[in-house]
């Protein structure tokens, strides 16, 4: 078993502000791979926003803001990669599967290096920016339910957050432009 990120919705947000939601219980990667050589000024409004925080579901190539960290078998991981590839294909015109699966597995597998390290239920949440560099910068933040002693030992006598706030930055990327052009 290893451990993939899952969409979430804990409200109807996500339907207003991306352009295409991805559906609850969806597998998960950052997606951030479609924003590559586009400049800011360049997004929609809808398409900002999924710059900033958008996960992209795998099925349905739609955005979430929230994953969840769940447990996934190694035929559930293999189909994942097989459908990102079939995405890369139709969505982004990849000459073929066989051409796409060495970007989808890449991309797989950043996701489940997020992952790696949390305990199945952690909420992971995303922030992209442009750096000074023009480089995609990317930060996750993870929400995971405090000790529960915690709660009983506050001076604030249960008051206190019920998360903490965890940040981690990547700049893992795959060509997708440079695969594109492989025959």
């Amino acid at each position: 078993m290893t451990r993939l990120p899952r969409t979430i919705r804990l409200d109807p947000s996500d339907r207003h502000i991306f352009a295409h939601a991805a559906e609850p219980g969806e597998w998960a990667v950052p997606g951030t791979f479609l924003f590559w050589g586009r400049a800011p000024d360049s997004l929609t409004r809808k398409e900002a926003i999924a710059f900033r925080s958008g996960f992209l579901g795998v099925d349905s190539f739609g955005h979430s803001t929230l994953v969840t960290v769940q447990e996934a078998r190694p035929d559930e991981r293999a189909a994942m990669v097989e459908a990102l590839a079939d995405q890369l294909v139709a969505q982004l015109g990849a000459p073929s599967r066989d051409i796409a699966r060495p970007a989808a597995e890449q991309e797989v597998a950043l996701a489940e290096s997020l992952c790696a390290d949390h305990g199945i239920g952690t909420l992971i949440a995303l922030h992209r920016r442009h750096g000074e560099d023009g480089e995609i910068r990317e930060q996750f933040r993870t929400l995971r339910p405090r000790d529960e002693t915690a709660f009983s030992a506050s001076h604030l006598m249960g008051h206190d957050r019920a998360f903490q706030f965890f940040e981690e930055e990547s700049e893992d990327h795959v060509d997708l432009f440079q695969l594109r052009g492989q025959d």
